[in-house]
């Protein structure tokens, strides 16, 4: 149970938990193929792709590792309802290009953010997932008066108090787990190499990702490059440190929501994020895991919604 508690503590992408059933799913997701639209823009010579609906205020929607876009479609059209949303591919993930350099969090904030006044934003409302909270919190530390509201769900921020902890944690291998020799033990594995995080990190590994989004995943993993672009993210957390740490000397001052599940980092995040923003309300789901959308998507949702 301890090593358990210690792997969910450090994992930047922990295992999805309960109650993400087939039902939740249906009643979420039945009519986001009808209204999502899936786009491109070249941005600086890098071709980045999003999906996006509604009209209203402008909101980004972030996804993190082992996932794309993808993971947003069953809450998009609940959210279309008051904002124009936009969910793109992190640079490298998805169908998003793989940019010759700058798979970081800082660069990849300023990809978004340059997507996002390609489209006319000036201002907009930022939620990130996992690693695409710290791309979030990029973007709002970088372009603070051009976020109105920022939501970060359940991951950590490197290079602020409490970080090297869980990035140093001896359970932890895949942060490390880079470089040819492992994307060559990956290579035709990926679907068993997600399985550890999906399953091993999973309260219930029957009510986990669901089936059809696992066989989307590895497939967008699978293609060439693709494993290694997100590993990359992995790579720059040291990077992401530094950064953040210069940063955060300047305190967010726009209303922060963190949500946590309780069997993932808990308050963790939010007793974080207290010590880089002024004005921070801590959300933590009861019986929940890392993957607080796929488990949780009502009372997520009505989170969302409540402080969006």
């Amino acid at each position: 149970m301890k090593r358990a508690l210690n792997l969910l503590l450090g994992l930047a992408v922990f295992g999805p938990l309960l109650l993400f059933t087939a039902s939740s799913s249906k009643v979420y997701g039945a009519a986001a193929d009808e209204t999502i639209v899936s786009r491109t823009a070249e941005i600086n010579g890098v071709k980045l792709h999003y999906i996006t609906a509604g009209h209203g205020a402008p909101l980004i929607l972030l996804h993190g590792y082992a996932e794309t876009s993808l993971m947003w479609k069953p809450i998009i059209p609940v959210l279309a309802e008051r904002f124009t949303v936009i969910a793109p591919d992190l640079p490298g993930i998805g169908d998003s290009d793989i940019p010759a350099h700058g798979l970081d969090m800082k660069s990849a904030a300023i990809r978004i953010h340059d997507l996002a006044k390609s489209l006319g934003v000036q201002k907009a409302e930022v939620v990130g997932h996992d690693i695409g909270l710290m791309v979030a919190y990029a973007y709002a530390a970088q372009f603070p008066t051009e976020v109105t509201k920022l939501v970060l769900m359940d991951a950590f921020l490197p290079g602020v108090e409490g970080w090297e902890a869980v990035y140093n944690n001896p359970d932890i291998w895949h942060f490390r787990f880079n470089g040819p020799t492992p994307e060559a033990l990956v290579q035709g594995r990926e679907r068993t190499y997600f399985e550890y995080f999906w399953n091993d990190f999973a309260a219930d590994k029957t009510h986990s990702i669901p089936e059809a989004d696992r066989k989307a995943y590895t497939a967008a993993y699978a293609r060439p490059g693709r494993m290694h672009a997100g590993w990359a993210y992995f790579v720059s957390f040291q990077q992401a440190a530094k950064d953040f740490a210069q940063l955060s000397q300047t305190k967010l001052h726009m209303p922060v929501l963190t949500i946590g599940g309780e069997k993932s980092l808990g308050e963790a995040l939010g007793q974080q994020t207290k010590l880089v923003a002024t004005d921070v309300t801590v959300v933590v789901l009861k019986d929940t895991g890392h993957w607080v959308l796929e488990e949780r998507p009502k009372e997520t949702t009505e989170a969302l919604q409540k402080f969006l």
